[in-house]
């Protein structure tokens, strides 16, 4: 089962992209609510998977994709966003985001992003 770690500064993004995890077969290992938070659960955790929200307090998503990347260059980040924020993604992706599912989303299309990110997971 894959692992993830969800990070969004809103319980309630958390825990509705939790429960589609779930729902997906994923098993979320963890949570944050900023990028500073993030990076530290992802050194503890190690996960297959990240869920990373770009825009949070204390410590960004692109922020916290660029620390964790620096550390972990094989780590699979998939950015969160907000319609109109695609300079935000384009520079998270520039720095080690593998991907990228827009608010709102349905079950469907946030599991062919994970599936796709973690294509290589399941071959191993």
């Amino acid at each position: 089962m894959r692992r993830v770690l969800v990070v969004d500064d809103a319980l309630f993004m958390r825990v509705t992209i939790g429960n589609m995890l779930k729902e997906l077969q994923f098993e979320v290992v963890g949570e944050a609510e900023n990028g500073k938070i993030a990076v530290e659960k992802y050194r503890e955790l190690q996960p297959d998977i990240v869920t990373m929200d770009i825009t949070m307090p204390v410590m960004s998503g692109i922020e916290a994709v660029k620390s964790i990347t620096a550390e972990y260059p094989e780590a699979k980040i998939v950015m969160i966003s907000a319609l109109g924020q695609q300079r935000l993604l384009k520079e998270a992706l520039e720095n080690g985001a593998k991907d990228f599912i827009t608010k709102p989303f349905h079950p469907v299309q946030l599991e062919q992003v994970m599936n796709n990110v973690t294509m290589d997971f399941d071959e191993k």
